[in-house]
């Protein structure tokens, strides 16, 4: 998975610690998104999208590589 949060969130100048709050996860919570490293619930995407003016389709994209397939 990769995601464009950091992107996004630069464009807002929010820190990880700005959008952790706003949408009521750990600061470490966005640090794995942004790595790509935890795959988020569908509540959680929508939320972090919301947060920063875009889609859940603009921020994260999936390799079909990733998953095996």
């Amino acid at each position: 998975m990769q995601t464009r949060i950091k992107e996004f969130r630069a464009k807002r100048d929010l820190t990880q610690a700005d959008l952790a709050e706003a949408v009521g996860v750990r600061r470490e919570t966005i640090v794995f998104l942004e790595k790509g490293k935890y795959n988020p619930s569908l509540r959680l995407a929508h939320d972090v999208a919301r947060t920063l003016g875009t889609t859940i389709e603009e921020l994260f994209s999936f390799d079909d590589e990733d998953d095996g397939a």
